[in-house]
């Protein structure tokens, strides 16, 4: 497989995913598991972009998404919290997106940032626990934006539920993307996914001489899914792999 594409460092708002070690160690020691942690926070945060904004996440997603017609696919976007990716997708004519995220505070900031952008809200909204997906319906995207970060401060056990819930929420051919500030996060044994690296964000440093440090975009197919034929493929690079 070519490398995966290394994209520039990207300017990025002030947020706690600073490239500094002591920024991760506040991820690691945070409750980011418990609902309580979301609740308080949500109580008073109007829009947060974790890792990156949703703007400049866009585009490591585009080859998958230029694969999918809008008028027909199913985009389920896990843990949006105060974000506005899905308005993104929105803008990009998809119409059929289900947000869930944990806190029920986030249902009411995501429908106000909907209806702030377009006037209406047409994107579907529900509270769901990301280690015990509850629902009926399949999709061809599932996307998570570093909720996959927030779930495995619960441990390795919490990932694997997440996991497990992603596959079956999945359609025929479906594909999960999943963006992490990990180069580690989906090495674990019996993962019910294939996994590729679609891109990895070099993060701006703080001193000239910090080392390198990167965000990972996966992309994650249930196994089974493997075989030719499936709906969505990335077998022709995207622009800047090498």
């Amino acid at each position: 497989m070519a490398s995966a594409p290394q994209i520039p460092p990207i300017p990025i708002c002030p947020s706690i995913f600073q490239t500094t070690h002591s920024a991760l160690a506040f991820m690691m020691a945070s409750d980011f598991e418990k609902q309580s942690y979301w609740h308080k926070r949500f109580s008073s945060e109007k829009a947060f972009e974790w890792l990156l904004p949703s703007a400049d996440f866009m585009p490591l997603v585009k080859p998958v998404l230029d694969r999918l017609d809008p008028a027909t696919a199913r985009i389920l976007h896990i843990g949006f919290g105060t974000s506005d990716l899905q308005n993104h997708f929105r803008s990009r004519g998809f119409r059929d997106i289900l947000n869930v995220d944990y806190e029920p505070l986030a249902i009411d900031r995501g429908r106000d940032l909907e209806e702030q952008a377009f006037g209406d809200i047409q994107m579907r909204y529900d509270v769901q626990d990301a280690t015990q997906l509850d629902l009926c319906e399949k999709f061809d995207l599932i996307i998570d934006k570093s909720t996959v970060d927030a779930i495995s401060c619960g441990g390795e056990m919490a990932l694997r539920r997440m996991a497990a819930g992603i596959k079956r929420c999945l359609a025929d051919g479906g594909v999960w993307i999943s963006f992490s500030y990990s180069a580690y996060r989906f090495d674990l044994d019996d993962l019910p996914f294939d996994v590729e690296v679609l891109a990895k964000v070099l993060t701006q440093k703080t001193l000239p001489n910090d080392p390198d440090i990167y965000h990972w975009c996966y992309l994650l197919r249930p196994k089974q899914d493997t075989a030719p034929g499936s709906p969505i493929s990335t077998d022709d690079s995207p622009a800047g792999e090498g």
